[in-house]
């Protein structure tokens, strides 16, 4: 995964970063702005998950059909 923007399913993705994590915040999501190394570290400081976590639910969100 890396740049998200760039490959035009950002703002799906993002429906699906809220979902999942609904602790994020608008502010999150304009940080993370399509950045995949920002999305983890966004996240993992937001909720306290490991890197690790957050890192693999983020692939697997990316796999997810629209």
């Amino acid at each position: 995964m890396n740049d998200l923007k760039a490959k035009g399913n950002w703002n799906i993705f993002k429906g699906r970063l809220k979902k999942t994590w609904g602790s994020l915040t608008n502010d999150d999501l304009k940080e993370i702005e399509g950045d995949a190394q920002k999305a983890a570290g966004v996240i993992q400081k937001r909720t306290g998950e490991s890197q690790q976590a957050v890192q693999k639910r983020l692939k697997e969100l990316e796999k997810e059909k629209d």
